[in-house]
C-alpha cells in the first residue's frame, strides 16, 4: 500500500496547493452560530411541529423504512407526501426518493439511453451530470440559459430521443432558466426538459409552488419535475413530479428507487408537515425576496432570484479567509471552490433565511458587509 499512500499525500499536497484542501467541521445541536450556510430557507427544519412530526413518526414506524419502497418501505406517510407534493405543485403524481440525488439520478436514467441525445445546461447539478454520464446516451453541454444552443443541439438529435436538463433556480449564481423557451423548444422537437427545482420549491412563484408554476406549465405535457425535500421543506430527500405514466415508469424501472431503502419515516413526516406549513404560510417567498434584496444592495452583488447568493472572490485562498473571518464574527456562509463552481471563480455562497428574527438577520448583514469590504470581491 506504500504506493497508495504517496499518491494520497500527493494528492493532498496538490488541493492544499491550490487552496482547494476541504475538511469536515461538526457543529453542536447548541451552536449559535447565525448559520447562513445551510439550505434551510424557511427555518422549517427547527419549527416546533416539524421536529413534533419527524420524532412521533420515528416513535410509531421506527428509525428506518425497513426495506425499499417495493417491498415494505412504502409507510402511508410516504402516500400522503406524494399525493400533497403532487397537488401543492399541480402535477398528476410524485414519487419520492431517499435524496435529491437519486430522485435526478432516476429521473434522467430512466428517460434517456445509448441512443438518446441530452442536452444540458453548463451550470446545472452534479447529480444531473452524473445521471447523464450514467445513462450512456450521447451528451451535448450547451453554454448556460442559452436557448438557441438548445434548438441547435435538439435539431441535431438525428431522431433520438432527447431530453433537455436544467434547473429552475441554479444552485450557485442563484439566476433564474428560461424555462418558457425552454419548454417551447423541446415541444417543437418532442423532446422533455427535465426541471431540477431544488432550490425553487418553497421560494418561488404562488406560495412557494416553484417556477415551473409561476411560468404557467405546471400541466406542461414535456415538462418533468424533480424537487429536493432538504432545502426550503428542512427535512431529508427528493421527489419527481409528472404524469402518472412517468411516474409508474420511474417506480417500475429507476434504479435508485428500487434497490435503495425507501426514506425513513421521520423525514417523511418532517417534509410533509413542512409542506403543510408553507401552504399555511404563502408569504414565505416574498420575505425571502426582500431580505435577499437587501443583503445583495448592502454587498454590492446581483440580486438572487431565488434565496442563493453568489459573491465571487478573487481567488480560493481569498473566498476561504473571507469565510473565517465571517464565522469568527458569529456568521456561517459557504465557500465554493472549483470542482463546485461550474465557472471555475470562487465564491461565498450565501442563503437567505426567514427563521431568523429581524435583529439576528440585521447583525449578519452588518457583518457580511464588513467582511467582503475588509477581503475584496471579484469585479
Amino acid at each position: 500500500m506504500s504506493g497508495w499512500a504517496e499518491w494520497f499525500a500527493d494528492q493532498r499536497t496538490a488541493r492544499e496547493g491550490a487552496g482547494l484542501q476541504r475538511t469536515l467541521r461538526p457543529r453542536a445541536a447548541d451552536d449559535d452560530v447565525i448559520d447562513l450556510a445551510n439550505n434551510d430557507y424557511l427555518g422549517l427544519s427547527g419549527h416546533p411541529e416539524v421536529r413534533r412530526a419527524a420524532a412521533d413518526a420515528a416513535l410509531a414506524w421506527g428509525a428506518g423504512a425497513g426495506a425499499s419502497r417495493l417491498v415494505t418501505g412504502t409507510t402511508t406517510l410516504h402516500a400522503d407526501l406524494e399525493r400533497e407534493l403532487a397537488e401543492f405543485t399541480e402535477r398528476e403524481a410524485a414519487l419520492v426518493f431517499s435524496t435529491g440525488y437519486h430522485a435526478n439520478l432516476s429521473a434522467v436514467t430512466v428517460l434517456a439511453d445509448k441512443r438518446s441525445l441530452i442536452v444540458s445546461d453548463a451550470h446545472v447539478h452534479a447529480s444531473l451530470i452524473d445521471a447523464a454520464r450514467l445513462s450512456r446516451a450521447a451528451i451535448e453541454v450547451v453554454p448556460h440559459n442559452d436557448v438557441a444552443a438548445v434548438r441547435a443541439a435538439l435539431a441535431g438529435a438525428g431522431g433520438r430521443r432527447a431530453i433537455v436538463l436544467t434547473e429552475s433556480i441554479f444552485s450557485v449564481l442563484g439566476d433564474a432558466a428560461p424555462l418558457p423557451d425552454l419548454a417551447a423548444a423541446c415541444a417543437d422537437h418532442d423532446a422533455l426538459l427535465v426541471v431540477d427545482e431544488a432550490h425553487g420549491l418553497g421560494v418561488v412563484g404562488d406560495g412557494g409552488r416553484g417556477l415551473v408554476h409561476a411560468d404557467g406549465m405546471a400541466g406542461h405535457p414535456h415538462v418533468v419535475m424533480t424537487a429536493t425535500l432538504s432545502k426550503s421543506l428542512g427535512a431529508m430527500g427528493g421527489a419527481v413530479l409528472g404524469s402518472a405514466a412517468l411516474i409508474d415508469h420511474l417506480t417500475n424501472r429507476a434504479r435508485p428507487f428500487i434497490f435503495d431503502t425507501g426514506l425513513a419515516p421521520a423525514p417523511t413526516a418532517g417534509a410533509l408537515t413542512a409542506l403543510r406549513r408553507l401552504r399555511r404560510q404563502p408569504d414565505f417567498p416574498s420575505r425571502i425576496h426582500q431580505r435577499g434584496g437587501e443583503l445583495a444592495d448592502r454587498l454590492g452583488v446581483p440580486r438572487s432570484a431565488g434565496a442563493v447568493l453568489s459573491v465571487p472572490m478573487r481567488s480560493p485562498q481569498v473566498a476561504v479567509a473571507a469565510q473565517a473571518a465571517a464565522l469568527a464574527a458569529g456568521v456561517r456562509v459557504g465557500c465554493f471552490r472549483p470542482p463546485s463552481v461550474p465557472d471555475g471563480i470562487s465564491r461565498l455562497r450565501i442563503t437567505t433565511h426567514v427563521g431568523l428574527d429581524d435583529e439576528r438577520w440585521a447583525h449578519a448583514v452588518d457583518v457580511l458587509a464588513r467582511v467582503i469590504d475588509d477581503h475584496g470581491r471579484q469585479t
